[in-house]
């Protein structure tokens, strides 16, 4: 499923100026040598800002998601663009992990540099330069298995004529149902049919399966909301119990695949069996459960509405940024701005501060009321101080948009750095 020597070989890498953040004591070292240093994160000459990943977090949410996938028969492919990190990917995987999910072909290269043999690209691929290349990989590699949505017929006739001009063997596809002023996909059952239909019609497409992304419908967790999304899952079971009746699909496993990482729980009851006469595969895509948030998914998750047996799944990224001007009373400016921390879906949470004689204590009712392109401000009650140079403890929203701005990320057991995790955006 993944090539562990090449993600062993990220260990050797060696640490330069291109990884912000990092002290002079890891300059010069391989990342492995670094992580077996033990640095303390505020002892040891980090320069703040620093993004970190909990260790224990992060085990927790990697075994209780793969746990409750088991539990109900589902199959996990997650997003893995989430975190372009393939020793999150590694993990994952040998957790039960079906395959990964992504979303562009630049995206599959890099999943392909480390030997990602399943693979759902949850998006149209129509040109020439992707399909060739993705016809090289599955001829080189007979292990390699790709399947990417359609959704029009016209897409169906563009990537049929790529196919061709490249000389490609026939591809794996997935027809995707939208819905009207959504994203992507088909926008009733019926169109989904033509676009089946087309793809039956030519001999270097299957159909394989159906999918849908469930989680561009709605923006909050309210009885409408999940009766929005039960619907739209309702008609993806529809979708597929009428290609099967049509003998259309090509494939004796059905792949039927939808669920990010706020509704995979209404997935997996929507697709559950029975199935007469087929064998169906619900896999669910969901990416951000890996490290969590302190935001929009602690608030959308569904361990945090309905999965209470599981225990809850952990945020696991914090920004430590320090302390750098007091310009006012009520405002601190912190070293992180844009380029460090998430910010485009909710601001990060001020949680902790560390002090200067290394005392740890709880920030409350703090905000990020700005961020510009470095600087961070935090508006102060009444009763709660920050001094320049300490140490500013910042929970993250939305994952996504927090590892892309970061090359290499230390995995810590409390203040101990304990490993190094490497993303590739």
């Amino acid at each position: 499923m993944i090539d562990t020597e090449a993600v062993a070989a990220i260990g050797e890498e060696r640490i330069d100026w291109r990884f912000k953040g990092l002290p002079l004591a890891a300059e010069g070292r391989t990342i492995r040598q670094a992580a077996e240093l033990g640095l303390n994160l505020f002892e040891d000459g980090f320069l703040g800002p620093v993004l970190t990943i909990d260790e224990a977090a992060l085990e927790h949410n990697i075994t209780t998601m793969a746990k409750w996938c088991a539990d109900r028969g589902v199959e996990l492919a997650p997003h893995a663009k989430t975190t372009m990190a393939p020793q999150l990917w590694a993990r994952q995987l040998a957790a039960g992990g079906w395959g990964l999910t992504a979303a562009s072909a630049a995206q599959l290269r890099v999943y392909r540099a480390f030997g990602v043999s399943r693979v759902i690209l949850a998006n149209q691929v129509t040109d020439v330069p992707a399909l060739r290349w993705i016809d090289r990989e599955r001829a080189e590699d007979p292990t390699f298995w790709l399947a990417s949505f359609v959704d029009s017929p016209q897409v169906v006739d563009q990537m049929e004529a790529c196919l061709r001009e490249v000389g490609a063997r026939p591809a794996d596809v997935i027809v995707e149902l939208g819905r009207t002023a959504g994203r992507a996909g088909a926008r009733s059952v019926a169109e989904a049919l033509e676009v089946a239909r087309a793809v039956a019609a030519s001999p270097l497409l299957r159909l394989v399966g159906v999918g849908g992304y469930e989680g561009v419908l709605v923006n909050d967790p309210s009885p409408h909301s999940l009766a929005v999304v039960s619907d739209f899952l309702a008609r993806m079971r529809e979708l597929t119990l009428l290609l099967h009746d049509a003998d259309l699909f090509e494939t004796d496993d059905i792949i039927l695949t939808a669920g990010g990482s706020c509704f995979f729980d209404l997935v997996a009851r929507a697709f559950a069996g029975p199935w007469p006469g087929m064998s169906v595969s619900t896999v669910v895509r969901s990416g951000c459960y890996i490290t969590h948030d302190d935001g929009f998914y602690r608030w959308m998750s569904p361990f945090s509405r309905g999965e209470a047996e599981y225990g809850s799944l952990r945020p696991a990224l914090r920004l430590w940024a320090r302390v750098t001007s007091r310009p006012e009373p009520g405002l601190a400016l912190l070293t992180a701005g844009k380029r460090d921390l998430s910010f485009d879906a909710w601001p990060p949470e001020p949680q902790l501060v560390r002090s200067a004689d290394g005392s740890v204590r709880p920030l409350h009712d703090c905000v990020i009321k700005q961020v510009n392109d470095q600087h961070a401000f935090i508006t102060l009650p009444p009763g709660q101080d920050l001094a320049i140079g300490d140490w500013a403890g910042l929970g993250m929203s939305y994952p996504c948009t927090a590892f892309d701005k970061w090359q290499l990320i230390p995995v810590l057991r409390g203040e101990r750095v304990v490993d190094f995790v490497r993303t590739y955006f």
